[in-house]
C-alpha cells in the first residue's frame, strides 16, 4: 500500500509500505481521511518518534473491507472511526475501567502502524460505526470530540451553572459544545483569534471573549454577576490560559486541564493560592475512554452526531490534502501560529 512513513526528523515521505494484515478479532479498515494532531508536530518535527520508519495518525475514518475471525458486530461496508488506544484489559486500571491510565499499552499511531495510509488494522471494539449521514471527514474528528467529553466526565460536570472554555482550538469547541448538550447556563469561549471566536458563536457559545482585550477579565466576571465560572476547562495547554483558569473559577469549581503543557508552568504564591482560598477542584484529563471500552465518549460522539446536536462545520477544518502531499502539511507547522483549526489528510 501507499503510506505516509517518517524516516526521520523532518523526513515524511509518501512511500510504498507493508500493508497490513488482518487478524481474529480485528478488521481492516480503508482509510478516507485522518487528522493531524498536536501530537504528531513533534513526532515529525522535534525527533518525538518511538522508532523508524513508521506510519503516524490516529484520527482517522473509513471503510470495513475485511473482517478476522471471530468478529460479529461490524461487516464489510461498515462505516467506521477508530479509537486508537491499545490498553491491555488485565491490569488494575484497565480492570477498574481507567483505561488511559493501563501502563501497558499501545497505541494506533505512535507505537503501532497508524492511519496516515491506506489501510489500518485494528481491533474489533476498537472501530466505533457510525451513521452513513456522517461524513467521513466528520468521523475523523471522532477522536478530539471524545477528548473533549471525556474532560466532562473527569471534571464532574452537571448541568445549570456557568462555564468558561479557555482555548478556541478544536477540543475546545468540543468542549463547548458538549457543556451546552449536558445543559450548561452560559458556556463562555476565551481565545485570542476573532476568527476561532466567530466559528465558536456559530457552533453555540453563547458569548465569546477575546483574552487580547485589556478589561477581558472583567468582562469575564461580569458575565457571571462577579461570582465566576462554576467549571473551567483548560484545552490549550498555553501557561497564560492555565493561570487564567485559577483566577476565572467560582468558589466550590471545578477545574480541569485537557490542555497538555509544552513548558515550564511557575505560578507565584497569589496566584496559586486561588486554589486554597476558593477551595476549587483541580483535575486533569488524559485522552478519552472509559468502561465498557472504548466508553460513553466514544458512543455519545456517534449518537449526538447523528443527531446534529453535536456539530461538525467546514470552519473547524484549516487545510485539507492529499495524503501524497503529507511532508506539505507539515511544512505549515514549522511557523508558529500558521495552522488555525485540523488539517485532514485525504486518501483520494
Amino acid at each position: 500500500m501507499k503510506a505516509a512513513v517518517l524516516y526521520g526528523n523532518e523526513d515524511i515521505r509518501y512511500d510504498d509500505f507493508k500493508t497490513p494484515e488482518i487478524k481474529p478479532g480485528c478488521v481492516k479498515v480503508k482509510i478516507k481521511a485522518t487528522g493531524i494532531c498536536g501530537s504528531d508536530i513533534p513526532r515529525v518535527l522535534a525527533n518525538g518518534a518511538h522508532f523508524y520508519p513508521v506510519v503516524l495518525g490516529h484520527e482517522f475514518a473509513g471503510d470495513v473491507v475485511e473482517v478476522g475471525e471471530g468478529v460479529t458486530s461490524l461487516q464489510i461496508g461498515d462505516r467506521v472511526s477508530g479509537a486508537p488506544l491499545l490498553p491491555c484489559h488485565k491490569c488494575e486500571d484497565c480492570m477498574s475501567g481507567n483505561h488511559a491510565l493501563c501502563k501497558n499499552y499501545s497505541f494506533i499511531g505512535s507505537r503501532e502502524q497508524g492511519s496516515f495510509a491506506e489501510y489500518v488494522v485494528l481491533p474489533e471494539v476498537n472501530a466505533v460505526k457510525f451513521d452513513p449521514t456522517i461524513s467521513y471527514e466528520q468521523g475523523a474528528m471522532f477522536e478530539p470530540s471524545t477528548v473533549a467529553l471525556h474532560g466532562l466526565m473527569c471534571n464532574d460536570y452537571q448541568g445549570g451553572e456557568y462555564t468558561a472554555v479557555l482555548g478556541g482550538g478544536t477540543i475546545g469547541l468540543f468542549t463547548m459544545q458538549w457543556a451546552r448538550i449536558f445543559g450548561a447556563k452560559k458556556v463562555v469561549v476565551f481565545d485570542i483569534s476573532d476568527e476561532r471566536l466567530a466559528l465558536a458563536k456559530k457552533l453555540g457559545a453563547d458569548e465569546t471573549i477575546n483574552t487580547l482585550s485589556d478589561d477581558f477579565m472583567q468582562q469575564a466576571k461580569e458575565l457571571t454577576g462577579g461570582k465566576g465560572y462554576k467549571y473551567v476547562f483548560e484545552t490549550a495547554g498555553v501557561t497564560d490560559t492555565m493561570k487564567m483558569a485559577f483566577e476565572l473559577a467560582a468558589n466550590k469549581a471545578h477545574v480541569c486541564f485537557i490542555g497538555t503543557p509544552t513548558k515550564d508552568l511557575t505560578f507565584t504564591p497569589k496566584l496559586f493560592e486561588n486554589m486554597n482560598r476558593k477551595e476549587f477542584k483541580l483535575t486533569g484529563s488524559w485522552m478519552s475512554y472509559s468502561a465498557p471500552y472504548p466508553g460513553k465518549e466514544w458512543e455519545l460522539t456517534a449518537h449526538y452526531f447523528a443527531t446534529g446536536q453535536l456539530k461538525f462545520d467546514e470552519g473547524l477544518i484549516f487545510k485539507k490534502f492529499a495524503m501524497q502531499d503529507v511532508d506539505k502539511a507539515f511544512e505549515l507547522y514549522k511557523t508558529p501560529g500558521a495552522v488555525k483549526g485540523k488539517i485532514l489528510l485525504i486518501n483520494e
